[in-house]
């Protein structure tokens, strides 16, 4: 696991291949569902390339659950939001960034977080790694813990 009083890896090491974009998001996502097992919940990827949450993860009970977006870049890098990110809400309980730099690198945001940190730009929008790569945000799965045993 990353250090989390590092800053994210700041590009590739040199052994980190670069990837399709379809293999280093499923890649980003399938290590999220890992991370999010580690913490007892069930994780299920949904349907690639559909509009939506990326994964759908809940309490083994059921009655618990939250809808996540993931974004996978490689090293520290602007995340694309796109061209209707401004025009409609944003989906998930939670947006998960994964740095695939050095070490993976995880980011767990809020909607409103994500939101608060984007920046309007010629292709939408996009998220710096000035926005992301933050203590609070670093690694910071017991967000995702706290609001699936709160929530009812």
């Amino acid at each position: 696991m990353a250090n989390s009083n590092k800053p994210a890896g700041k590009g590739k090491k040199a052994g980190t291949k670069k990837l399709d974009r379809q293999i280093s998001g499923n890649a980003g996502m399938y290590y999220v569902c890992y991370r999010l097992s580690e913490l007892g919940l069930n994780a299920m990827p949904t349907a690639r390339n559909a509009k939506g949450i990326d994964i759908l993860a809940y309490r083994p009970d059921g009655k618990k659950y939250a809808g996540i977006q993931v974004k996978t870049v490689a090293g520290r890098a602007t995340v694309p939001l796109g061209k209707n990110f401004w025009k409609k809400p944003i989906m998930g309980d939670f947006w998960c960034i994964v740095n695939r730099g050095d070490e993976p690198t995880v980011f767990v945001l809020t909607p409103e977080q994500v939101k608060a940190g984007a920046k309007k730009n010629e292709s939408g929008g996009s998220l710096c790694p000035t926005a992301y790569d933050q203590k609070d945000f670093r690694e910071a799965w017991d967000q995702i813990d706290k609001f699936m045993r709160n929530r009812s």
